[in-house]
């Protein structure tokens, strides 16, 4: 069993983050779609990034945060699989793919924003066996 866990964040102005808290986005529920592209993201990492296998993935879980403090919305993705290959890829890929999502859906509010911090959190299995970042 292999499993990735990978975060990022994006950073927008106050009023754009109400208007995903408050559903009133132009194209519709922000979070919502985003979840399906970041779940899509993952299951394509391989036509996306070149040399990367096809997987099986047995398992795709996407949450957002909403953090009004520092008008961000925090994206995080568990991937897991059975098999001889780790996941990294596809955790940072739905990460990547569901912060872009939320900058597409929400662009003609605000094109400012800006999608940060995206790092692996945690892998578990293979030869490296379990890492976690500090």
């Amino acid at each position: 069993v292999r499993v990735a866990v990978a975060q990022g964040r994006i950073v927008m102005q106050a009023s754009t983050l109400a208007l995903i808290a408050e559903g009133r986005a132009g194209k519709g529920d922000v979070l919502g779609v985003a979840r399906i592209a970041a779940i899509q993201g993952a299951k394509r990492t391989s036509d996306l990034i070149p040399l990367c296998h096809p997987l099986a993935l047995s398992k795709v879980a996407v949450e957002f945060e909403l953090d009004h403090t520092a008008n961000a919305v925090t994206c995080r993705a568990t991937v897991q699989t059975v098999g001889p290959t780790g996941v990294e890829m596809e955790a940072l890929t739905a990460v990547q793919v569901g912060l872009l999502t939320i900058y597409d859906m929400c662009k003609a509010a605000e094109k400012g924003m800006v999608i940060t911090d995206v790092r692996l959190l945690e892998k578990q299995g293979g030869k490296s066996g379990h890492w976690q970042a500090s």
